[in-house]
């Protein structure tokens, strides 16, 4: 007999993975002992050499569905005396890492249950198991077992204690175990004076929204807004309470066959659809539907979603049709996550609320996903990927907080060889939005158990995560540049050292010599950055106010492009602007007074949409931009011309002589759609030219594509077909691209500046 301890690290706790390992011991007839610890499971084995080699490898290569094993240790220990193998009690002293699985959607064995007549949790809405049901937005602390959730103050009756108990029981330690007897339950309130019907609130709800109703309905990490996704008049109620007037609705529809009812769902667009993490997948729309246009009124985008809690599962079984699940919230706020918080806030905007007693101790909106050029890619990063962590290549020397973007806000803390992103905030405009990025922080560190040393932040000293990061005490500061966090998102996805050849594109980023950027091309390493290439500024009048009057940021490129005399009587887009404000315009970018100049591609995507596609205003951030898009025309394969400046330290792309084609196709009669596909294959061809022209004057780096733009599909895929052939090029895939996953580049760039300083 030989002892071997083995110290299994990655998600290994609330996934069934200890019961699978008692099955595996006694199949190979190995003695011992398992238990949970603060950073994962340790595994005491006793048995012959053949027999452990067994174990271990197996261990390696088959482990439960919901399990990830990153790291797995195994040492020599003295044989002791051992009858059989048994599970321990979790040992709660010592470091902890954060092992808690993000929620997971419910599992075809339990579905089977909940439409079983014959089982006991036929209809429960909270029916799960050990390979699904809630996980991180229940917990209150680690190790993850029941007294540390929100299932604590539910008492499993005798049935559910005995599953609980079975070794050979799926529920086998299943933590939110439990059923109609003893779990938690429904409810329903009306907020506009009907009465509700106690014993049937879901049915009740189910009733309500096929009358056209709006329900508030609480899910995993917080509320939705919910309503008739085929009732137009049910669609612009939701919109009007919402303040959402024009910005795409998710919506959740029953099955994979219901989502090709409506949009064109590919192979890998169905694996994200039916994914564990159930996000919510970016899908073409079809052309006929029974979805009212009023659910994405101006995209050929549809955002669906699958169900991923029984309660979802039989509220889509009992209305029959597509429903709208949309934040619970007024825009711009967080999601509300309390019933008391949910009745206060939605007052007014839902007709009722489908509650239960079950709380949330950790918000977390939906994710978002969608296939770009051939690669699944999370765009939002929340529920059912948080808190995965990312092991990283190499760890950092002292606990990082990274404070993460103004928009689309997620943080991001690093302690050894993890990083854990945070739920999902987005844009840091209102204070209930610092408020709950402020408590997801606390409540981040608290179930970590760590203190930052560092505190790495945004350049910009106006985002409220900079003023955030700048107010604590407590850990030193360091602040990061956003496009070279960018990058270094995806050299850490990638395992990447450095150095690499970033592209980065997206709206907006602080720079360092006074303009605002965003079409870069940086030579980046873990502590540095050489700025190798850049585009061309345009003004911005206004400011901010520029990328919602997006007619400004159009103007401002034709003064440019056009040496101050525009041809703004022959383009149909300023026919409805006020002469007199046109004016005003023109005296800011002549006098460059309140007109900061900005390098971002996405802005030349707002201006020549708005040009070419008489667009003068956007009610969301990159509405034009996705409209300009989808408006290219696919059979166009010609680009225009465009002119590096190499006099210029960086060099500097300039697309003035692109601007001028594309008015002159406008004005000659050229389809707006013409115009698009020569502007987006213009931008493939002189990306292309760049990177090739850069890579040989400073070596063969890998090159990566980031920032916010290269969710545009077409663009992404355009530039990868032209050089991959040629050269490596890596993108995102579950980092964002866009803000949402700038927080793990900037602390490992934090960390590494750092280096043995303190």
């Amino acid at each position: 007999m030989a002892g071997r301890r083995i110290e299994v690290r990655g998600t290994v706790q609330g996934v069934g993975f200890r019961p699978w390992v008692y099955r595996l011991a006694q199949r190979l007839d190995i003695r011992g002992r398992v238990r949970n610890d603060p950073r994962g499971v340790t595994i005491e084995a006793f048995g012959t050499d053949a027999g452990l080699a067994a174990f271990i490898q197996q261990l390696r290569v088959d482990v439960p569905s919901s399990a990830r094993v990153v790291n797995l240790r195994s040492s020599s220990i003295p044989t002791v005396p051992v009858e059989g193998f048994v599970i321990e009690s979790s040992d709660l002293e010592g470091t902890k890492a954060l092992t808690i699985p993000p929620d997971l959607a419910t599992c075809p064995q339990c579905l089977a249950e909940l439409w079983d007549p014959g089982d006991r949790r036929y209809g429960y809405a909270f029916t799960n198991c050990t390979t699904c049901g809630p996980r991180f937005t229940i917990a209150t602390g680690v190790p993850y077992d029941r007294p540390a959730t929100t299932m604590s103050k539910f008492e499993m009756c005798s049935a559910c204690q005995r599953e609980y108990d079975d070794i050979e029981d799926r529920r086998f330690h299943a933590q939110p175990n439990a059923c109609p007897d003893c779990g938690p339950t429904l409810s329903l309130l009306r907020l506009d004076g009907g009465a509700a019907h106690a014993s049937e609130p879901l049915a009740n709800a189910a009733e309500l929204l096929t009358r056209g109703a709006v329900v508030a309905v609480k899910g995993l990490g917080g509320f939705h807004l919910a309503c008739d996704a085929s009732n137009a008049g049910a669609v612009r109620r939701l919109r009007e309470r919402k303040h959402r007037d024009e910005k795409p609705f998710a919506v959740m529809v029953a099955n994979v066959d219901a989502a090709r009812q409506v949009a064109e769902v590919s192979a890998e667009e169905e694996a994200l659809l039916t994914a564990p993490e159930r996000p919510i997948v970016l899908l073409r729309r079809r052309g006929e539907t029974r979805l009212a246009a009023e659910v994405s009124p101006d995209t050929p985008l549809l955002g669906l979603l699958l169900p991923y809690t029984p309660m979802h599962h039989l509220l889509l079984d009992a209305v029959g049709r597509p429903l709208v699940m949309t934040s619970a919230n007024v825009s711009d706020e967080p999601i509300c996550s309390e019933n008391a918080e949910a009745v206060r806030r939605l007052a007014g905007i839902a007709d009722a609320i489908l509650l239960h007693d079950r709380d949330i101790a950790i918000r977390c909106d939906d994710s978002v996903a969608r296939v770009i050029a051939g690669i699944p890619t999370v765009m939002r990063r929340s529920r059912g990927f948080v808190p995965r962590p990312f092991y990283l290549a190499r760890p950092v020397s002292r606990p990082v907080l990274a404070c993460g973007a103004h928009l689309k806000n997620t943080f991001c803390i690093a302690s050894g060889d993890t990083a854990y992103f945070g739920p999902h905030i987005g844009d840091l405009e209102t204070l209930a939005a610092l408020q709950f990025f402020e408590a997801a922080i606390d409540s981040m560190q608290t179930i970590l158990s760590v203190r930052p040393e560092v505190i790495a932040h945004d350049l910009h000293p106006g985002y409220l995560s900079t003023r955030y990061a700048m107010m604590r005490d407590d850990a030193i500061k360091v602040g990061v540049q956003h496009h070279h966090a960018h990058v270094m998102s995806a050299m850490a996805e990638h395992g990447l050292r450095g150095p690499v050849l970033g592209v980065v594109y997206d709206g907006t980023g602080f720079g360092e010599d006074g303009t605002s950027w965003g079409g870069e091309f940086l030579l980046c390493f873990p502590d540095r950055f050489e700025r190798l290439a850049t585009f061309r500024p345009v003004r911005l009048p206004g400011g901010d106010l520029a990328m919602r009057e997006v007619w400004r940021v159009a103007y401002s490129l034709l003064h440019d492009a056009f040496d101050g005399s525009p041809p703004v009587d022959a383009l149909g887009l300023f026919r409805d602007i006020a002469p007199e404000s046109i004016r005003v315009v023109s005296q800011m970018i002549d006098r460059g007074l309140n007109a900061p100049r900005a390098r971002g591609v996405g802005r030349y995507f707002d201006a020549f949409g708005a040009f070419a596609l008489n667009r003068p205003f956007s009610t969301y951030e990159g509405q034009v931009a996705i409209a300009w898009d989808h408006a290219a025309n696919e059979s166009i394969g010609d680009a225009y011309a465009f002119a590096v400046d190499r006099t210029e330290t960086p060099m500097e792309v300039d697309l003035r002589p692109t601007v001028r084609a594309a008015v002159e196709d406008l004005l000659s009669g050229a389809p707006s759609g013409d115009v698009s596909a020569r502007f987006h294959n213009t931008l493939v061809h002189l990306t292309a030219e760049l990177v090739e022209r850069l890579l040989a004057e400073h070596g063969s780096p890998p090159v990566v594509l980031t920032g916010g733009v290269f969710q545009n599909a077409r663009l992404t895929a355009g530039i990868v077909e032209k050089l991959s052939s040629k050269i490596k090029v890596l993108r995102h895939a579950e980092v964002p691209p866009g803000d949402g996953g700038i927080a793990l580049g900037q602390a490992l760039i934090a960390d590494a500046f750092l280096g043995d300083k303190g």
